[in-house]
């Protein structure tokens, strides 16, 4: 049996096609090269022990997901080698990481959370996450210098301007790359402060708030 950690992987590109979906988990088997591949998916019972009871086996594909799209933000760096990427490329090659899931994300970042059962109490610790650390590998892949409070800030400024673009993306992909710009170009303004931290925190909640109402998830 292949471990757990490669199969995962196979099973990235199939979230395509089957959604952030415990089948993903199971058909990743088939994926393996030949001599290796399964002739069937694996069974409930091999997807639980492999990656999580129920739920908790999607959420570990959601994960691995994200953690994918950081490495994918290291990519704007190739297409022009030997250069710093601005930060409206490495911002934009993350956004385009989106595109071939776009349809199942709204589920995906409401399971991330809505860690119980009932989906009525959303969790905003991982939307927090999710954006600080997009904004900790976009300061990294564009070389920022910044110290103290500037650090900070520009970290807050960034991870806003992400996650707003993102819900746009969500609701109007066509535009989601003017939009961008046009918060990228309006960010300069934002104040080197840490008052703006609970700014920050109650914008992000609130916009993976509207991001699980959309899917229908939360009423």
């Amino acid at each position: 049996m292949a471990s757990s950690s490669k199969l995962l992987k196979l099973a990235l590109p199939l979230v395509r096609t089957h959604g952030f979906s415990r089948e993903a988990l199971a058909r990743s088997v088939l994926e393996l090269p030949p001599g290796e591949a399964h002739p069937e998916p694996l069974s409930e019972t091999a997807v639980s022990s492999l990656f999580g009871e129920g739920e908790n086996a999607r959420r570990t594909l959601v994960n691995a997901w994200l953690t994918e799209g950081l490495q994918h933000m290291q990519s704007a760096e190739e297409k022009a080698p030997g250069t710093r990427p601005t930060l409206r490329e490495v911002l934009r090659t993350r956004l385009e990481y989106n595109e071939p899931v776009l349809a199942h994300l709204p589920e995906a970042f409401a399971l991330l959370a809505t860690p119980t059962n009932t989906f009525h109490v959303v969790d905003p610790r991982p939307a927090l996450r999710h954006a600080g650390r997009i904004a900790d590998e976009a300061c990294y892949a564009t070389g920022d210098q910044s110290l103290q409070l500037s650090w900070y800030s520009k970290r807050i400024s960034i991870a806003s301007v992400y996650t707003a673009a993102e819900l746009h993306q969500l609701t109007s992909p066509n535009t989601a790359y003017t939009f961008l710009d046009t918060l990228l170009d309006k960010s300069a303004t934002v104040s080197n402060s840490l008052d703006e931290v609970s700014l920050f925190s109650s914008y992000i909640f609130k916009s993976w708030r509207g991001i699980i109402k959309s899917s229908g998830i939360l009423m």
